[in-house]
């Protein structure tokens, strides 16, 4: 899966395969299906108005960045290390596009069998 997304007046690509998740554990040494799993309270949430203290305190801000690195990386060969490449946006307002990325996590965990 891929998407294009404007970001700080670029066009960044998004990609999603099958190597994600094992590209996610080799930059950050961290299992991406684990910290999906993090991100579960923010999907209860209908507006980032709703989130209070405790959904704060359990979440990883990190992972949101990570998870954008790690699709852009796949659509990108040449996207920098994580640090260089989010200095590249002047702004980065990971809140106004993480429900468009959030297709693409859901693409690596869902199962596509018929039940």
């Amino acid at each position: 899966m891929e998407k294009t997304i404007t970001i700080d007046g670029k066009d960044v690509r998004f990609k999603s395969n099958g190597a994600t998740p094992i590209k996610y554990q080799m930059q950050f040494r961290k299992n991406f299906f684990a910290e999906i799993l993090k991100l579960n309270k923010l999907g209860k949430l209908k507006n980032i108005d709703e989130m209070d203290d405790d959904v704060i305190d359990t979440l990883d801000f990190n992972v949101f960045y990570n998870i954008a690195w790690t699709f852009a990386k796949t659509a990108d060969a040449s996207v920098p290390d994580p640090e260089k490449w989010l200095e590249s946006f002047d702004e980065f307002p990971i809140f106004d596009f993480i429900t468009e990325l959030q297709e693409m996590i859901m693409a690596n965990i869902q199962s596509s069998k018929k039940k």
